[in-house]
């Protein structure tokens, strides 16, 4: 039901039922908020989206009051703009003031809203307790010293995430966001997602930064710098730097690492047809066996982690495939750098993430090969930007740079790892193919397109049906694993599952605060690719073909399992 409120003086429409916030933000009336967020309950706990209602005492919060057909609202009256001041000066007494070195530095809400209310001193001093940073995660930094108590964190990894890692510890003003017994993210079911950055809108919560690691070898002469970069990198590159999502983007991503110092750089996607091959091949044998059913994909850490130290039990269902990610680093180590006479101890294997869960797969034991790891530092995407802009690189003036040898080139399937279903499809194209010696007719497959957070398919093989399912939210895979474990869900054969909602072009690495104008155009990116590219599945990759006759055999292989499989062991074994 509509009906007219007054906002500043003006009338606008309302619907029964919303809050005040809803409507002002569906009319363009901004008011600053610390703790809200898009399509949670709201909590009221910041109260920075205080609003003066004629006929109401006290100010109100907007993101929880709801309309009614008598207010009258003032949104930025003297007395709500000063119980704002007010507020923020109170967040800001105790608050460390190194914004010069803080990792959230010109992305900090807090300093925007500084800005906005024109705070440009401490009005109110407060003892800071001493506080310890958590380093101990290889994925994630926390400096509880910067948290404003907003509670986003908490909400994410409770709601979206579904792992309740951290918690508000504490009574009163001793109150914090922390760990059980506050031991550190390292030692808590946390999946090193990187989803509580994200939504931190102070420096409380950032990567563990390896970039200075990576610049002391770019500046090292003695050492080889190779770097990969995922699918989602050149949409989220052109994103960042004004550019249209394309070939043009891709190649002047590779211009600007050629320029910064790499000396081979390559592209995941190709890891990615080498992983679609070898679980291609056990999907095929599991189904034709009818053991360890559904198959559950492998590539995303965070998922992978979550099955190891919290259902075990599901090992067994997991791809013995590594990720992309690390199937590209052991094949620079293994196949790529040793035809040029190089020695393995001067060479260093940096891979670009959308993700930090990538920082502490490349960590795992089970990730070292005769003494070497297959990816010695990984750098999410904010990272590789402030990378090329220390060294001073303007994309925009540079030549785009061609691919790097003929590993370079992937298939479109390879790229469609980067969204949600993505690797379902890519994954199909080939088990379709592997039990039919025929092409999947249209190598689209429709169902399994889209922002949609649940997608299902079901293909038609031969006289069987193979039931996939798509899943993105660890939330959401861990409430299928409950409705399966209740008998409350279809047969599936296969079960793909990112961590984060929307897949990998939503990655905790990625850049802060999309909108989804920017989601759907890293979407889009990728689906553009798999439309032109004329090699849409792994199987047909020239290059594919070559890596197995040279080195892998066939896939499956005993050469194959021993380089690029893995054994998934449970947490609480280790």
């Amino acid at each position: 039901m509509l009906f007219n409120i007054e906002i500043n003086d003006q009338e606008v429409s309302a619907r029964r039922g919303e809050t005040i916030l809803a409507v002002l933000n569906r009319h363009g009336i901004k008011v600053p908020t610390l703790c809200n967020m898009t399509g949670m309950t709201p909590t009221g706990s910041c109260r920075m989206c205080m609003v003066e209602v004629d006929g109401m005492q006290g100010l109100v919060p907007a993101c929880s009051q709801p309309v009614e057909e008598w207010m009258k609202i003032k949104t930025h009256s003297a007395r709500v703009i000063q119980a704002r001041r007010t507020l923020l000066e109170l967040l800001l007494a105790n608050h460390p003031d190194d914004c010069l070195y803080c990792a959230k530095n010109g992305n900090c809400e807090l300093q925007d809203l500084a800005e906005e209310l024109n705070i440009s001193g401490r009005k109110y001093h407060q003892k800071r307790r001493p506080v310890q940073i958590d380093k101990m995660c290889p994925s994630i930094e926390r400096d509880p010293a910067k948290c404003i108590l907003c509670g986003r964190c908490i909400r994410t990894c409770d709601t979206l995430i579904g792992v309740s890692a951290i918690d508000i510890i504490g009574r009163g003003g001793n109150s914090m966001i922390g760990t059980s017994y506050n031991k550190g993210l390292n030692y808590q079911g946390c999946v090193k997602c990187g989803q509580c950055i994200m939504v931190c809108p102070t420096g409380a919560l950032s990567e563990h930064s390896s970039i200075e690691k990576v610049m002391e070898v770019l500046h090292n002469p003695d050492m080889m710098a190779v770097i990969q970069f995922s699918a989602t990198t050149p949409g989220s590159i052109a994103e960042e730097f004004g550019l249209k999502p394309g070939k043009d983007s891709l190649n002047l991503l590779r211009a600007a690492l050629r320029m910064a110092g790499f000396k081979y750089i390559l592209d995941t996607s190709f890891g990615a047809d080498i992983s679609i091959m070898e679980s291609a091949a056990v999907i095929v044998d599991r189904l034709k066996k009818k053991e360890n059913l559904p198959v559950f994909t492998s590539s995303c850490p965070s998922w992978v982690h979550y099955i190891r130290e919290s259902r075990p039990a599901y090992l067994k269902n997991l791809l013995p495939v590594r990720s992309p990610q690390q199937i590209m680093g052991t094949l620079i180590r293994d196949y790529i750098i040793p035809a040029h006479n190089r020695p393995p101890e001067t060479i260093f294997s940096v891979a670009v993430m959308p993700c930090t869960a990538k920082k502490a797969e490349a960590e795992q034991e089970e990730m070292i090969h005769e003494k070497y790891r297959s990816v010695d530092a990984v750098l999410t995407f904010r990272e590789l930007v402030r990378l090329i802009r220390m060294m001073g690189i303007n994309l925009t003036d540079l030549e785009p740079d061609p691919t790097d040898t003929i590993h370079g080139i992937r298939s479109s399937a390879g790229q469609l790892i980067g969204v949600t279903g993505g690797e379902l499809e890519g994954t199909l194209r080939t088990v379709y193919q592997m039990m039919t010696s025929q092409e999947l007719q249209p190598a689209k497959i429709n169902d399994l397109r889209g922002l949609k957070e649940t997608k299902e398919v079901r293909i038609k093989v031969g006289k069987e049906f193979i039931n996939g399912i798509a899943v993105s939210g660890l939330a959401r895979a861990i409430k299928l694993l409950d409705e399966m474990e209740a008998g409350k869900t279809p047969r599936y054969d296969i079960i793909e599952v990112m961590a984060c909602p929307f897949g990998c072009v939503n990655g905790g690495g990625q850049k802060f605060y999309p909108d989804e104008k920017a989601m759907k155009a890293r979407v889009k990116a990728i689906y553009d690719v798999d439309e032109e590219e004329m090699i849409k599945v792994a199987h047909k990759n020239p290059n594919v073909g070559l890596v197995y006759e040279k080195l892998l055999g066939n896939p499956g292989s005993a050469r194959a399992r021993e380089l690029i499989h893995t054994s998934h062991v449970s947490d609480k074994a280790l």
